[in-house]
């Protein structure tokens, strides 16, 4: 039986600024459909990590193979090709403001697909009312949005191409306590529905909990822990121990053994 290859496979990977190494020789594999959250104290490295994955830093050293294709080997076409197969979410959401809802969603459409405006305007309120949003909130701009829609509708472009892998950076940051449990159940639902991989990067204990699979610990520039919950509150790492089994963490593990 061969063994199935990683969604995301990164390999001794050096990254940095200047004299300042902020990833160093990390490896990390990234299993099919699963949700792995990617936690780590602030400068740790997380968003470093997420924004080398999908090109928008340089790597020093190392490999990264994305649904099965080398990064440092794919020519244009090839990237842009991969680029079609997966859907980012930016932490404040990133939308464009001078554009309605609606079209924030279509932009990746416009951008790749060769399809009528009928057909755009058709995908577009399926994905506004696949992320909880209706028709009517198409014709808003983000200056007309809450916190909560923003994430939204910012969720709903990152699904517009019906992507195989969706990075979320901090997707509940900036979100009220409600707010962002409704938005990992959310997560969590898509995931399930649509089988899609997610690399979520976050600080929010209660997404750890809730809505991943998987953790991954960064710290000294690499992955120290790896592994679901019970392996977290196992770890002796001590930023991993002072992490999830300070006070916030050790009452939510009791809140989920009483659950």
């Amino acid at each position: 039986m061969s063994e199935v290859k990683p969604a995301i496979k990164v390999r001794d990977l050096v990254v940095g600024f200047g004299d300042q190494t902020v990833l160093n020789h990390l490896d990390l594999d990234v299993r099919a459909a699963e949700i792995l959250g990617v936690v780590g104290a602030s400068g740790a490295g997380k968003s470093v990590l997420l924004r080398t994955i999908i090109g928008l830093l340089p790597r020093r050293h190392g490999s990264i193979e994305v649904l099965g294709t080398d990064l440092a080997h794919a020519d244009e076409e090839a990237r842009r090709a991969l680029e079609r197969r997966w859907g980012i979410l930016f932490q404040q959401g990133a939308l464009f403001s001078s554009l309605t809802a609606k079209q924030n969603i279509q932009f990746p459409m416009r951008e790749n697909l060769d399809i009528s405006q009928t057909l755009m305007d058709e995908m577009a309120i399926a994905k506004l009312e696949m992320v909880g949003l209706t028709p009517q909130d198409g014709g808003k701009f983000p200056s007309e949005l809450s916190g909560g829609m923003t994430k939204r509708v910012a969720l709903a472009r990152a699904l517009a191409l019906d992507p195989e892998i969706l990075f979320l950076d901090e997707p509940t940051s900036g979100l009220d306590p409600i707010s962002a449990g409704d938005f990992d159940e959310l997560i969590r639902t898509l995931q399930q529905t649509l089988e899609i991989t997610v690399f979520m990067v976050t600080h929010d204990l209660e997404s750890l909990y809730t809505a991943c699979d998987r953790i991954a610990v960064l710290a000294d520039g690499k992955v120290v822990a790896d592994g679901p919950m019970p392996v977290m509150l196992e770890s002796e790492h001590p930023w991993v121990r002072a992490y999830f089994q300070g006070k916030r963490g050790g009452m939510l593990a009791e809140r989920q053994i009483g659950a």
